[in-house]
């Protein structure tokens, strides 16, 4: 047998998983988003930042949180739970990968029903069309085990590594399981429900 494909066996020992705190369904406010940095199994810190409830500021709060960090020199990669954050303020990942100069993969545990999607954005939504044209340009949801996945400036075999190292506790990498757990927990006083 040869060796594995170089795009394989890229080293992805830090990472930053972020994901956004729970709120009601009325809220309209600004929604608390936490990114946990971990170095393998160790976690070594916590940022915090906020994005407007179905806003469009997404990407660019993600970069202003992550880019003057003391993480980001060693950073590989940006995990994202899901492709938008509080609502439907979704990231331009290919944006985010380009500004960050890091690969960034976005990972769901079911594959979302883009027709429902669409339709919320477009019918419900303000600037939804925009919006739609994200998801878009993201790329299709593609299975990679027993989750789903989109991705900017790595592969596939690439972003199946990545989630095959962090994803320790099940399906969901470790760095997205804290950063959920924690952004409830600070919002709620408690944290519940599964990544």
């Amino acid at each position: 047998m040869g060796d594995a494909p170089a795009t394989v066996s890229k080293r992805w020992s830090h990472v930053i998983g972020v994901d956004d705190a729970p709120f009601s369904k009325e809220y309209r406010g600004n929604v608390l988003v936490v990114g946990v940095a971990m170095a393998g199994a160790r976690v070594d810190g916590v940022l915090s930042s906020h994005v407007r409830r179905d806003g469009r500021n997404a990407a660019d709060a993600l970069v202003q949180m992550i880019l003057p960090s003391q993480f980001y020199a060693h950073l590989h990669a940006i995990l994202l739970q899901g492709i938008a954050l509080a609502g439907f303020n979704v990231v331009d990942i290919h944006q985010l990968s380009q500004a960050l100069d890091r690969p960034v993969l976005v990972m769901a545990r079911h594959a979302p029903d883009m027709n429902a999607v669409k339709k919320a954005l477009l019918l419900r939504v303000r600037g939804g069309k925009a919006k739609w044209k994200l998801i878009e340009k993201a790329g299709p949801m593609e299975r990679v085990g027993n989750v789903f996945v989109q991705r900017a400036g790595l592969t596939l075999d690439e972003a199946g590594a990545l989630l095959q190292t962090f994803s320790t506790h099940g399906n969901v990498p470790e760095p997205l399981r804290l950063a959920h757990l924690i952004a409830g927990g600070v919002t709620t006083g408690r944290s519940r429900g599964r990544a």
